[in-house]
Order: C-alpha cells, then structure tokens, then sequence
C-alpha cells in the first residue's frame, strides 16, 4: 500500500474492463478510494466484486456531461475535493481505412470517434476542474501508441489519440499551477476487449482477432505482449502526489519500446 494514495479520492471513468479497470484495481490496492463509472452493468460489477466492494461503481454513459456530473460528485471527499481523475473511455476503429467508407459512413464514424475518445475526456475534465483544483489534484490521459505512429489503429482512431497528446499539453498549461496534467500511451495490450465503432457495425472486439497478440509482441523491442496490469504503475505514478509532484505535461509511453 503506498502511504501516499491511501485515503485519495480518485474517479476513473470507463474503469470496468481493460487498462482503465487495471489502472483502478491498481488505485485500490494502494489504499485509494475509488470510484468507476462504467457504461456497461456487467463491467461495474465485476471491478465492484473483485475489489471485495472497496471500489465504488456508477453505471452510465461517460460521454454525456449530466452522467460526468454526477460521477465526480459521487467520487469527491467530505470536503468536495478529487485527487485525481483518470479518463478511460475509448473506442477503436477497428484498422478501418476511410478510402474505403462513404462519405456518409464517415461522417458518422468520426463524429463517433471523437464524441467517445476526445470529448468525453474534456467533458470529464471540465467536470472535475473544480474538486481537483480545491485538493491540487491530478489529471491521467489515456492516450496509445498510436498517438505517436501510424500504427495499432486506423486514421479515426489514430488522429484522436493524437488530439489526445495535445489537449495532455494544453491542458498541463491551462490548469497549473493548481492541477498537474498527464498521459498514459499503452500499446497494443492483450486481454482487452476493445470494441469498434458502433455506427459502423463493428462487433469484432480486440481479443476476437486471430494471431493480435504474436503480432503485439513481434513489433516491440522487448518481445512481449503487455496485458493491461503492465500499464497500471504508470497510472500510478502519475496519480501520486509525491512521487510525480513535479511531472506534469508528460506522457509515459507504455509500449514495450514499439519498433517504428
């Protein structure tokens, strides 16, 4: 248990599956009190029941500033101050290529995109500004490999998780020197259930694709497939006050050394 998270009050928005959820077992396990807010009910129990009830669990569209809201006032101390706030939510895009879409499909599918990936992160953070600035909290991007190659995704995933290390910047200048600013750019991850773009029927999740994780190991410089828990120290670091006090603006790339 890390003396300096226990007892912080931290939200992780789309914390019921995948690195989101590791990033949150990982809170708990260091004495944080932690609230998810998941869109799925399956994924909110399940980190709920894993964590013994200890993490607290909302279920609701984290895209939708009312759903946001509620969230942070239900994560915040007695004093409605939030130590940190993790974004989680993201949707993949499945390696499409807008070549091949009608204009029609892509309009839809980068609305999609960026509704999911980068709005509702700012919509959190513009949520939370006010807990995490009364407690000189900290703020944790989920950004990807993808933010710094074309690669792990296709052009609409791709581009917003650059949009992603952007607003990391922006945002770092923006909030200090109240609020430190962060980011998190896992690469390609196995045990994941990253599912696609909705608007275009896209059902196949992460783990439905034959070969991903030889494939993930063989284009790193360390020759593994990182699961989500191999992501969740970064999280970590950056949530703590002490630790990361002078980190802000940065994003650790969690990506086994990608090999470009």
């Amino acid at each position: 248990m890390s003396a300096t998270l226990a007892g912080r009050h931290i939200l992780v928005t789309g914390g019921g599956s995948g690195i989101a959820r590791a990033a949150a077992e990982r809170y708990d396990r260091e004495g944080a009190i932690v609230t998810v807010l998941n869109r799925s009910v399956t994924g909110a129990a399940a980190v709920r029941e894993a964590s013994g009830g200890r993490i607290r669990t909302l279920v609701g569209d984290g895209t939708e500033l009312d759903t946001l809201r509620t969230a942070v006032a239900a994560a915040v101390d007695g004093d409605g101050r939030l130590d940190n706030l993790t974004c989680g939510i993201g949707v993949f895009d499945d390696r499409c290529r807008i070549s091949d879409l009608a204009g029609e499909e892509l309009l839809v599918a980068a609305e999609e995109s960026w509704r999911v990936n980068v709005r509702a992160t700012l919509l959190a953070v513009n949520a939370a500004v006010p807990a995490l600035r009364a407690a000189h909290g900290s703020i944790t991007l989920t950004l990807s490999e993808s933010a710094f190659a074309a690669t792990g995704g296709g052009v609409l995933y791709g581009s917003s998780k650059w949009a992603l290390r952007g607003v990391v910047d922006h945002l770092a200048a923006e909030l200090a020197p109240d609020i430190r600013v962060n980011g998190v750019a896992p690469g390609g991850t196995g045990g994941t259930r990253f599912g696609g773009l909705s608007s275009l029927g896209q059902t196949r999740t992460a783990d439905q694709v034959d070969g991903r994780n030889e494939r993930i190991a063989a284009g790193t410089l360390l020759g593994i497939t990182a699961m989500p828990e191999d992501h969740a120290g970064a999280y970590r670091f950056l949530a703590d006050p002490v630790d990361a006090k002078v980190v802000t603006g940065v994003v650790i790339r969690t990506d086994g050394g990608r090999r470009l």
